[in-house]
């Protein structure tokens, strides 16, 4: 239920720009370029370092998650651009958009749910966002 409520609050707000809009968030930042740098040099156990403990949790192990991203979000094994992008709040908690331009040349807009811990943050969830569709 708590999903479906996120999801729906994820659709309002992105239907209104500036709602809920944040300033940058330097560690929030670091935290997902940390984990970037993590995929890109191969070390799964420090990739698996910046996920939640929820993720950690249904993953099990480093290199279960390491397969799950090398093939469910190659964007991220393997970026190439890198840009942040907006940081909002919704329902109380923070999301980070990212732009990642692939080793293809795609784009691709991602929003990363941020959880913070006791000394900085840990990513609690990504997902893919849908490109509006240009020239129909």
């Amino acid at each position: 239920m708590r999903r479906l409520l996120l999801s729906l609050a994820l659709l309002i707000t992105a239907a209104l720009p500036g709602l809920a809009d944040e300033p940058r968030n330097p560690a929030i930042e670091a935290t997902i370029q940390g984990q970037f740098d993590a995929f890109i040099a191969s070390d799964l156990p420090k990739a698996f370092s910046f996920a939640s403990p929820t993720i950690q949790g249904i993953f099990g192990t480093p290199e279960n998650f390491g397969t799950m991203v090398q093939q469910g979000y190659p964007m991220v094994w393997r970026p190439g651009a890198v840009k942040y992008l907006g940081l909002r709040t919704v329902a109380g908690s923070l999301f980070q958009k990212v732009a990642i331009t692939d080793q293809a040349g795609a784009l691709h807009v991602l929003e990363y749910e941020m959880i913070p811990d006791g000394a900085g943050w840990m990513i609690g969830g990504v997902q893919v966002l849908r490109q509006p569709d240009i020239g129909a």
